[in-house]
């Protein structure tokens, strides 16, 4: 059966059993088939749709300009139709259960793959010292976690390499301590041995990461530097700063990593925050099974 028969047999149960409204009628049959179309291009049905499906549909709908009565109307429908979906025994859970408008109001963060970061971090110029510094700015935002503002500000005086660690000033003046692991280690080494010399101006400065000019690195410019590192690697997608953040721990959570453990990498103030990332794992890991599966 397909959706739209899914969603006609629905209306006329719903209507005989509970005389629903005409005009209640064809806005439940236009709000589902708006997510079953949606579904489609990823080769899902309403009946294979999960929590961050749904998540992605509700954020995509107010990037358009949907209002959060709009929306509290369509996850109306939504919740009517998957119930009775339960109750038929099609599904085995509901997929609304929990969700909030005011969570749907942020799209899911966008991780790239561990291929394309890998493709990232291999697509610096390593014989330029402003290669050599893009690597060890990309190899240490991707093994801590951290957030744009915090990288470019970094200092010498919070880098212990002895103890392969660096202490950050995050949001709210809170400090939090970041193991760095041996492979960012090595580069963020390499950097200062080779790189930094040359790209300092005033031997006085303790500025980790300096531009071409020798002053610290802004966001911009190292937003820029991402752009062009993303297009000499091939990827697609929209790149940022910030997608290494989300990529580092989307990654986490898909290994295995305990969500408070993740909370303290990443500095989040609230649990809350951090649980987005188990959506967008659960999103990749049905993905996968349905790409690999012989029965997906």
């Amino acid at each position: 059966m397909s959706d739209v028969e899914k969603i006609d047999h629905f209306l006329r149960r719903l209507w005989s059993e509970r005389g629903i409204a005409e005009l209640t009628r064809i806005a439940y049959r236009e709000d589902l088939l708006a997510l079953s179309g949606f579904l489609l291009p990823r080769g899902q049905t309403l009946d294979e749709l999960t929590q961050a499906d749904l998540y992605d549909y509700l954020a995509t709908r107010t990037a358009n300009g949907n209002k959060v009565s709009s929306l509290n109307r369509q996850l109306s429908a939504y919740r009517t139709y998957f119930r009775q979906a339960r109750l038929d025994r099609r599904l085995s859970s509901d997929p609304c259960a929990g969700v909030k408008i005011g969570k749907a109001l942020r799209p899911l963060p966008k991780a790239l793959t561990e291929k394309e970061v890998v493709a990232l971090l291999e697509a610096a110029d390593l014989e330029d010292p402003r290669g050599l510094r893009d690597k060890a700015m990309l190899e240490l935002m991707y093994a801590t976690g951290l957030r744009v503002s915090e990288l470019v500000s970094l200092n010498g005086a919070q880098v212990n390499i002895r103890q392969g660690a660096l202490k950050v000033t995050g949001k709210g003046g809170k400090d939090r301590l970041l193991p760095i692991g041996d492979a960012a280690l090595g580069w963020l080494q390499q950097y200062l041995e080779k790189a930094r010399p040359q790209l300092v101006r005033a031997p006085s400065s303790n500025v980790l990461f300096l531009s071409e000019r020798g002053a610290e690195m802004t966001r911009q410019a190292f937003w820029y530097r991402i752009k062009q590192l993303s297009a000499r690697a091939g990827i697609a997608k929209n790149v940022s700063p910030h997608t290494l953040r989300h990529s580092f721990a989307t990654h986490l959570v898909n290994h295995g990593a305990d969500l408070r453990v993740v909370q303290l990498l990443l500095g989040h103030s609230n649990l809350s925050t951090t649980e987005i990332y188990t959506l967008v794992a659960r999103d990749a890991l049905k993905r996968l099974h349905r790409e690999h599966h012989p029965r997906g």
